[in-house]
């Protein structure tokens, strides 16, 4: 296999253009004997003479002539190349791809896509939904390079292979109708609703909230309702079936005839963004995480 040294390459194109090797060790600042030796290394890997040495100089053979177009093809190979990545650097050009969940994918993802690409408009975006489980198997598998991600106080996500950065806390709120007698409290004590029906999320996180605010207070929930979505669960509060409780992340599309109310001493959930721990993160990646804190920042500043 050919081992060949692009420095050398170098060396020749300026002893062919000023047509000696003491001529090219002074343009280069080398001694004469460093570029004398250079020349025949460069000579010993082509397996060929390259240069007739002269008492007043050095002129390139024929293979020389040959071997130097060749140099001049991978300078310009080279050159395009650096430009690329230059492109791939300076984010003019280049793939973003990330995943989110729903109630994320709703609220904060919209916004991080849309100050990523103000800022960024030769990047191309690609984002993916799923549950948190598929979620981190894309990363794993590679098919995503960021995700957010969410947890519990009793479920936090703790995987060696991940590294994660907390975004923001988001808060667990009440649904009530409107006319609901707590509607325009401050905030409500969970030992008030012991007598309330539930419209729940089945099979979902908040159904394990649920249960332990409940029980907590000393009583277990009487489920009316189990709701597809948070646009259901609304429908169903809205129409008196039952109350419930959303993580408030979930309610960017909250009803007018349903109020949101701070429920005391619920858990939050944490908003993560992770990445693969061993993986060295592009110019798209590291930008966006920064979007990522931005704009869960400005979220939390106008809650």
């Amino acid at each position: 296999m050919l081992d060949l040294d692009l420095r050398r390459l170098r060396l020749l194109r300026e002893v062919s253009r000023l047509g000696s090797l003491t001529a090219a060790a002074a343009e280069l600042s080398f001694t004469t004997s460093a570029v004398s030796q250079q020349m025949t290394k460069l000579e010993h890997e082509m397996g060929v003479a390259l240069l007739e040495r002269h008492p007043r100089g050095a002129v390139l053979t024929e293979a020389g002539r040959a071997l130097l177009r060749y140099a001049d093809d991978i300078d310009r190979i080279i050159e395009a190349a650096r430009a690329e990545m230059d492109e791939f650097a300076g984010l003019r050009r280049g793939q973003l791809r990330m995943g989110t969940f729903p109630t994320v994918g709703a609220s904060l993802m919209p916004d991080v896509v849309l100050a990523f690409r103000a800022r960024h408009p030769e990047v191309t975006v690609t984002v993916v939904s799923a549950r948190r489980a598929g979620l981190v198997d894309r990363l794993k598998r590679r098919d995503i390079e960021l995700t957010l991600l969410w947890d519990y106080p009793w479920q936090r996500i703790k995987d060696e292979e991940l590294t994660t950065v907390t975004l923001m806390n988001d808060p667990t709120l009440l649904l009530l109708p409107r006319e609901h007698k707590l509607a325009h409290a401050p905030a409500v004590r969970a030992e008030a609703l012991h007598d309330e029906n539930w419209i729940v999320r089945d099979e979902h996180p908040v159904a394990d909230v649920l249960r332990r605010v409940c029980r907590a207070a000393g009583f277990e929930p009487s489920v009316a309702f189990a709701a597809n979505d948070y646009q259901e669960t609304q429908g169903m509060v809205a129409a008196g079936i039952g109350i419930a409780l959303a993580p408030q992340l979930a309610l960017s599309a909250l009803r007018p005839d349903v109020v949101a109310v701070p429920l005391e001493n619920a858990p939050s959930r944490r908003i993560l963004l992770a990445h693969l721990s061993g993986r060295h993160l592009s110019p798209s990646a590291r930008q966006a995480t920064e979007v990522c804190r931005s704009i869960a920042s400005a979220h939390l500043a106008s809650t």
